[in-house]
């Protein structure tokens, strides 16, 4: 297996990934006459077949195997030596990958990106929008921005403040109806399961929860179109136009803002401007996020 490159590993393993020559030229960016010709090319200068075509698709062989198995492990030390290398950049210059969700990118992070750039303008930001956890430790982000109870014990960083929660109503509805009587907006998907969803359909009934939105920032608007009354972070309800707060009701959730890191970057130049400098501004949003 000498005369094997990185390339032929990486073949491979899109091949298993993708269980397909077309899922992995597309991951590589190859066309699938390339692709077939290669793997062809590479199984003939090793003597043995690494995949066996079957109808559910490309099966790798125990040659196959070792070989996807090398290529897992050869990846995983790339990344690690990028990042390793990425942690000792001394200027702060380059690209930054931050994650955050739409919440955040909408309500919190605009003026502290632009504050940010005219303080480092040699750092060019890359900002990538998903309530879901990204891989840090792969790269697929530097810093997360993270409303989280928990954030993972792979990452490093600092807890901003509290988040709190209370509950809206547009202003088109008339406060004085009870609570038990009026539709309520809702989250769908996973946020469901969240102990803010929870809390809404116990207070509601899962009957009166006549709109459900799978991100946090569409809650906001469904509140102020009217459709009923909600349950929202107080940073957004307290801005957003057409709906008050029932102080009545402000029930406590175990729910942080987080800015975090993965511990091989935090020594890099951009990724410890960016955690000082937006950890200082997030910081005097302290009391808007937290609502008092």
């Amino acid at each position: 297996m000498g005369s094997s490159t990185w390339d032929d590993f990486r073949l491979v393993k899109a091949i298993a990934d993708t269980r397909s020559l077309g899922g992995a030229a597309a991951t590589l960016g190859l066309n699938h006459s390339t692709v077939f010709r290669r793997l062809g090319a590479l199984e003939e200068t090793l003597g043995t077949r690494l995949f066996e075509r079957a109808r559910t698709g490309y099966a790798a062989t125990a040659a196959g195997e070792e070989m996807i198995a090398l290529a897992s492990r050869m990846g995983e030390e790339i990344v690690d030596f990028e990042r390793k290398v990425a942690g000792r950049d001394v200027k702060p210059s380059g690209e930054l990958r931050v994650t955050t969700n739409d919440a955040a990118l909408v309500h919190l992070m605009p003026p502290i990106f632009a504050s940010f750039r005219q303080a480092y303008p040699d750092i060019r930001l890359d900002v990538i929008v998903g309530n879901e956890t990204l891989n840090l430790s792969k790269r697929d982000a530097d810093i997360a921005i993270r409303a989280t109870e928990s954030p993972p014990d792979t990452l490093v960083g600092r807890r901003i403040a509290n988040i709190g929660w209370a509950v809206y109503a547009p202003i088109a509805l008339d406060g004085g109806i009870d609570a038990a009587d009026v539709p309520w907006v809702g989250f769908g998907d996973r946020l469901g399961t969240l102990a803010m969803g929870r809390w809404i359909a116990e207070t509601a009934g899962p009957e009166r929860i006549v709109y459900r939105v799978n991100t946090v920032l569409g809650l906001a608007e469904a509140v102020a179109a009217g459709i009923g009354f909600g349950l929202l972070p107080c940073f957004i309800g307290d801005r957003t136009p057409g709906i008050r707060r029932l102080c009545a009701q402000s029930p406590t959730f175990e729910g942080a803002l987080w800015l975090l890191t993965h511990p091989d970057l935090r020594h890099s130049a951009r990724v410890r401007a960016f955690m000082d400098h937006a950890g200082a501004e997030l910081g005097k949003m302290r009391a808007m996020l937290e609502g008092s």
